[in-house]
């Protein structure tokens, strides 16, 4: 496990180093979740350091689920999923590393988790050119935004709406 660590932690590295030379600077203030407690580059990897504070969707407590437990099926498949709050965590951390951009993909990755399989791969297909209008990318937005709370992702379809039609990439445009 020790080489692993060794490869994420000199990739990161890496990815920091070029992230920080594209932003200028590092931000070294680290956030706050739902506990108080603050989370930053210090506590990563989240699942070495602080395995007491992530959960499984059904609240499980990480060090719950083991694989002899996933193996015999004592542990519904729901709950090998990570949550919205591990994602913005991991967020955290990679925000106090200077990592913006990583810390907006975490935070987009947390506002999916909210919505059903079905339905989010329903929400993918629509945003491929051609498969929507306009009005049905504007309402899977506010479908987003109002069912979901996820407004990021509801931001991505209006650009995509918009996007779209200055490219005439809109369902009937062929």
């Amino acid at each position: 496990m020790s080489d692993i660590n060794d490869l994420v932690a000199n990739i990161l590295k890496q990815v920091n180093n070029s992230d920080t030379a594209s932003t200028g600077s590092t931000n070294s203030s680290s956030t706050s979740v739902s506990d108080g407690k603050q989370y930053g580059v210090k506590d990563y990897p989240l699942y070495e350091k602080h395995r007491d504070i992530i959960r499984t969707p059904s609240g499980k407590p990480l060090n719950d689920i083991t694989l002899d437990d996933i193996q015999n099926n004592r542990v519904d498949r729901k709950d090998l999923r990570i949550t919205a709050e591990a994602l913005k965590m991991q967020g955290d951390v990679a925000g106090d590393a200077g990592r913006k951009t990583l810390q907006m993909n975490f935070d987009r990755a947390a506002e999916l988790t909210k919505i059903p399989d079905d339905r989010l791969l329903e929400m993918y297909n629509a945003l491929r050119p051609y498969r929507s209008s306009k009005d049905e990318l504007l309402s899977i937005a506010n479908e987003l935004r109002t069912k979901y709370d996820a407004n990021i992702c509801a931001a991505w379809f209006e650009e995509a709406a918009k996007y779209y039609e200055s490219r005439k990439k809109l369902k009937g445009d062929k």
